[in-house]
């Protein structure tokens, strides 16, 4: 399937072709089980993250609720820019549909610059996992010699549902049992089953020795739970054909160790992809098309992991064009709103970008306005108009005293918050009777709590603070009296 955007790009980058025999996407739970207990045979291969992106009132296959602007969960994504990496599951190499060939060479440098680290890197991304055995003996002391987890339980007691469910084959249960300690519950198995049903088949040591890697390199213990269930197919990716070659490619990046977890946490899915015939030429695309400085590249990876696994030809193409016609923007600044912020390559225009503009606009602010506060603070666009941006403005005009321009100036104002300092600060300074006569200065907000007791309020830090505390429990309690209030006249 080719893929057209509105510039040229080399084809051969963004070209693929799928062969699923059944699309885990449209296999309902409840015909899988009765495939399943027909005894046919049914091979299902799980599909990558293609969703929507930012529909509102959206919910997760699972019936979540998914936020409608600024999130890193994978249903956010557009992956298949992405070639899906050849992976070994237990020795036997299994290749996955996705073909992309040939690739830009030049940015190559920005991948390759890094050599003189490689021996740090190897020591990190190999550590702990140099004696298999001695593995194999301290993680499994729960484990009999026959290989079975000892526990008193049958499978239909341990798992009554899922035993029911999908006719479980006992020979799981030590994997389940494993995968328990990660917090994972009955209901989470089976959506793991309905999502790759190949990764509950995985023997029990190999997960444990993958899993064990992913936590030696900083992901949270907390977030495996979270991470089978974006991207159970990790389970099957071995640690020296494929988890070790994605670390390296992230540390080349110049991604810090202390970091590391936690863009696997956010990203699961990136191990999916070959690292020459996917992420590479992302990062290429980056700098080459997009405009990107390459030292800003670990930055932007930093904050929006999932910008390696989207389709990053069409969400850069589509919002510049939109940026460009809509507010005049030129590349320059819009090359300055992605590097300070790349989750705008997320947001839908319909129902991210133009409420946004659309507000900025309607209390008095021209588009080369709205252009220089974006530019300045482009995570306006992941604020709630109704929540966020209108309670603001409205305390600016009303409150402060202040024009609506000053916001060209102190755009900053509009990220802050108007509980825990807006209102606060200038309230203190009204008590101290040392608020400035006319518009409230808008740069009073821009400090830390000490630098302006020091230069505003003429105070000490604690004594500000008291007073802080002691309105939000006014505030708050205020809030209670409404709600209980509303309730009432409910009832009545």
């Amino acid at each position: 399937m080719a893929v057209s955007s509105v510039y040229p790009l080399n084809p051969a980058l963004f070209s693929h072709s799928h062969s699923l025999v059944l699309s885990q996407a449209h296999l309902k739970a409840r015909s899988l089980r009765r495939i399943i207990r027909r005894g046919s045979r049914v091979v299902v291969l799980s599909t990558h993250s293609n969703a929507k992106i930012l529909k509102p009132n959206r919910k997760s296959r699972y019936g979540d609720s998914l936020s409608t602007y600024d999130t890193d969960d994978d249903c956010l994504l557009d992956d298949e820019f992405a070639e899906s990496v050849d992976f070994e599951v237990d020795g036997n190499r299994r290749v996955n549909s996705q073909k992309t060939s040939g690739a830009r060479e030049g940015g190559q440098r920005l991948l390759n610059e890094r050599t003189s680290k490689n021996t740090h890197e190897r020591s990190i991304v190999g550590k702990s996992y140099h004696t298999k055995n001695r593995i194999k003996e301290a993680a499994f002391s729960d484990i009999n010699e026959q290989g079975k987890w000892m526990t008193g339980k049958s499978a239909e007691e341990r798992y009554p549902k899922l035993y029911e469910e999908i006719d479980l084959d006992k020979k799981c249960l030590p994997l389940l049992d494993y995968l328990s300690t990660f917090d994972l519950k009955e209901s989470h198995f089976i959506q793991i089953y309905e999502r790759h049903m190949q990764s509950l088949q995985i023997n029990v040591f190999s997960a444990q020795e993958r899993l064990d890697y992913l936590l030696s390199i900083g992901v949270k213990h907390r977030d495996i739970k979270r991470i089978l269930l974006r991207q159970p197919q990790i389970l099957e990716y071995t640690v020296e054909s494929n988890l070790k070659s994605h670390i390296a490619f992230l540390m080349h990046l110049g991604i810090p160790n202390s970091r590391i977890g936690q863009i696997i946490a956010a990203a699961p899915s990136l191990f999916s992809y070959s690292v020459e015939n996917s992420l590479k030429p992302t990062v290429r695309y980056l700098v080459e098309e997009v405009g990107i400085d390459e030292k800003n590249i670990c930055k932007v990876v930093q904050l929006s992991p999932q910008i390696l696994v989207q389709r990053i030809d069409i969400s850069w193409n589509t919002r510049y064009l939109f940026l460009s016609k809509e507010l005049g923007a030129s590349r320059d600044s819009v090359v300055k709103m992605v590097t300070k912020h790349p989750q705008l390559l997320h947001y839908s225009i319909d129902d991210g970008f133009l409420p946004r503009i659309n507000f900025l606009r309607s209390i008095g602010l021209h588009d080369s306005d709205i252009l220089k506060v974006l530019t300045s603070l482009t995570q306006v666009l992941s604020l709630s108009v109704e929540d966020n941006l209108k309670p603001k403005y409205m305390y600016l005009i009303n409150e402060l005293r202040n024009e609506v321009r000053s916001l060209t100036k102190y755009p900053m104002y509009l990220s802050l918050s108007l509980e825990q300092r807006i209102r606060p600060r200038h309230r203190f300074l009204v008590s101290l009777k040392k608020a400035p006569k006319g518009p409230f200065p808008l740069s009073s907000f821009v400090p830390t709590d000490e630098c302006f007791c020091q230069q505003w309020a003429g105070t000490s830090v604690e004594k500000y603070l008291a007073f802080r505390q002691q309105l939000l429990l006014k505030e708050f309690a205020q809030k209670y009296e409404r709600r209980g209030a509303q309730r009432y006249e409910r009832r009545g």
